[in-house]
């Protein structure tokens, strides 16, 4: 199967900058994506919890 993924056009407040230099998904934008990605994002929306691999 091939799933492709949407395009999401990014928007001011959908991500800041790391002091390290990364970007860093806000709350905002993940909601727009529609689905957690399970990789731990600081600001998840979905509630996952790595340490544990599971929403809460």
């Amino acid at each position: 199967m091939n799933f492709q993924k949407k395009r999401i056009p990014l928007e001011e407040g959908d991500y800041y900058l790391t002091p390290e230099g990364y970007r860093c998904f806000t709350e905002q934008y993940l909601l727009k994506r529609g689905y957690c990605c399970e990789s731990g994002c600081r600001h998840c929306p979905y509630g996952y919890n790595k340490k544990t691999n599971r929403q809460e």
